[in-house]
């Protein structure tokens, strides 16, 4: 699956041309200049998350039973999703935690059953409002917050200071429809 993706995504890259290269790379370079990472640390987690999809891709029982994602944020490796039982989240997990650079494992897979898509279109639809919600308020750089959300919780990474983490979480617990608000930042 993992290996189809990529193949996907570079046909689909060669296919747009060089204008959505040139507006993608515009894009990325924003986000770089707004993340409080290095651009090394940036660079560093992408590479985590590869390796912790390639590992669990390739793995066929993992790849078709579980639905796990991975987000990296200055090696804190955030892992979310669902597994059918505690056997397959533990393997997962066993998978990944060796990767190089990984610095702490949030480890946050559900055992159940795996998400509908209305409740993955839920999700998206309120990382939305949470991102929005965050970006209105002045007391805080709404940029170096990412926003994870998976089965109406949401999980929040960056590098923060306490004031900011405090104000990110009374602000995300009052948004409706989160049911849980889950820190997984790092402190400067």
């Amino acid at each position: 699956m993992f290996k189809q993706l990529i193949l996907i995504t570079a046909i689909a890259s060669s296919l747009q041309g060089c204008a959505v290269a040139l507006v993608g790379a515009a894009a990325g370079g924003a986000m770089s200049y707004n993340d409080r990472r290095t651009l090394g640390a940036q660079v560093d987690d992408q590479a985590i998350e590869v390796k912790a999809y390639g590992r669990v891709s390739s793995e066929p029982l993992l790849d078709e039973a579980t639905n796990v994602k991975f987000i990296s944020v200055n090696g804190h490796l955030l892992v979310v999703g669902q597994a059918p039982t505690q056997a397959l989240k533990d393997q997962v997990i066993r998978l990944i935690s060796d990767i190089p650079g990984v610095r702490k494992l949030h480890n946050q897979i559900r055992v159940g059953k795996m998400l509908s898509l209305t409740s993955k279109g839920a999700d998206s639809w309120l990382t939305t409002k949470v991102k929005t919600e965050l970006m209105m308020d002045d007391r805080i750089k709404s940029t170096a917050i990412k926003v994870v959300t998976e089965d109406s919780e949401v999980f929040l990474m960056g590098l923060v200071n306490q004031q900011e983490s405090t104000i990110a979480v009374d602000i995300v617990r009052n948004v409706p429809g989160v049911a849980k608000v889950y820190r997984a930042f790092e402190y400067q």
